[in-house]
């Protein structure tokens, strides 16, 4: 009896009555393009990962904002970039690789926790009389540039001999409350993008570069079951400012080339 009247069994009503009414993933079915206009650089462009969820937020009856929006994270990367026998450049998120977390944020940088906040949130202020339905959406996807020369080296003569990606990432969508921090996981997305491509450096620019198996990504995949959100995919840093570029010779100790943005 007493249970119904209570202020946390409304809001426990409250939570089981935000719903999703669709949810669609998936990932572009094109191939990576490739780009040999530089000749400074290779540059590279993955089809995009494309995320949209129709939601639906019962009546809000008290004074209070709710944000529902996509919240990611990357839990497993490899992005290394071999130049031959001298060795390989390799892009690292050291307390990933460590072990020491399980995922890092893929936040924007700006809005944490959200991926970002014009398409991917949706802000729902109370109280309000009606109920609440909308779309949110995001995309993502690689367009990195990779030297052709050693990135160590002095010399710019064209070294690079391949590009190997793989990268897999768990997608949240999520309702917040501003005030309590309280979230609610509405559904939860896996996807991965891998990629290889071949490069003969002593070819002319434009003819160097190959892309190799897989030519189309798999699709992700929406969980019938949600998968809780881990700590570190919730705060700073984020995977851009996190990472680090290694160079590791083929003889010798790797070394840092480019430190992380954040310390």
């Amino acid at each position: 009896m007493g249970c119904i009247q209570s202020i946390s069994c409304k809001s426990k009503v409250f939570r089981e009555s935000i719903s999703v009414i669709e949810v669609k993933a998936s990932i572009d079915p094109i191939p990576t393009s490739i780009d040999e206009s530089s000749s400074v650089v290779l540059r590279y462009r993955t089809p995009h990962f494309r995320a949209s969820a129709q939601v639906l937020v019962p009546p809000i009856p008290k004074k209070e904002t709710w944000i529902v929006g996509w919240i990611q994270a990357c839990s497993h990367m490899e992005f290394y970039n071999h130049y031959g026998e001298q060795g390989m450049s390799s892009w690292e998120l050291p307390d990933l690789l460590d072990g020491k977390i399980q995922a890092i944020s893929d936040s924007d940088g700006v809005n944490y926790p959200w991926y970002g906040n014009t398409t991917e949130t949706c802000t729902i202020v109370g109280p309000t009389k009606k109920e609440s339905k909308f779309n949110i959406s995001m995309n993502d996807n690689f367009y990195p540039s990779v030297t052709w020369a050693v990135p160590v080296s002095e010399s710019n003569v064209a070294k690079l001999t391949s590009i190997h990606r793989d990268q897999s990432f768990t997608t949240w969508l999520v309702a917040t409350n501003t005030a309590t921090n309280e979230m609610v996981t509405l559904q939860t997305i896996k996807w991965r993008m891998r990629l290889g491509i071949e490069v003969n450096p002593s070819r002319p620019l434009g003819q160097r570069a190959k892309l190799q198996e897989p030519s189309a990504q798999e699709q992700p995949q929406v969980l019938s079951k949600n998968e809780p959100i881990p700590p570190s995919a919730l705060v700073k840093p984020n995977a851009n400012d996190a990472q680090v570029l290694m160079w590791r010779p083929k003889d010798g100790p790797p070394f840092v080339v480019i430190p992380p943005k954040h310390r």
